[in-house]
């Protein structure tokens, strides 16, 4: 067992819940199409409800599942409430993806110069 392969085994058998949390809120088209439009700038979630074509409290579910993933920030003024973005969470992801990215290509690149190898014998 490699270094690499040892690394992976070990990191990923520990219980990351706030990665678990933040796939599961990025597995929802909604919730990335929410995301996407809280990347050009806060909106409330008025707002955020307008594109969709269901209820406002049916979109609040989806605000709150980000929420609580931490992909959103709540702001309340009044009666109203100001969503804006959290891209911490998706980049402890992004960073996960990149590191078995990493491994694959390696194990990939040693799988093409191995039936290289063979294919010369």
């Amino acid at each position: 067992m490699t270094l690499l392969t040892k690394a992976f085994t070990v990191n990923e058998m520990v219980n990351n819940t706030s990665l678990d949390r933040t796939f599961a809120a990025l597995s929802d088209p909604t919730r990335r199409a929410i995301l996407g439009r809280l990347a050009d700038g806060g909106a409330t979630v008025g707002e955020l409800a307008e594109p969709f074509d269901m209820s406002l409290p049916a979109v609040s579910k989806h605000v709150r599942v980000l929420e609580e993933a931490g992909l959103l920030a709540k702001r309340h003024v009044g009666r109203t409430v100001h969503c804006s973005l959290n891209g911490e969470p998706m980049k402890e992801a992004a960073g996960w993806l990149e590191r078995y990215s990493v491994f694959w290509t390696l194990t990939l690149n040693r799988l093409e110069d191995f039936l290289s190898n063979e294919e010369e014998a």
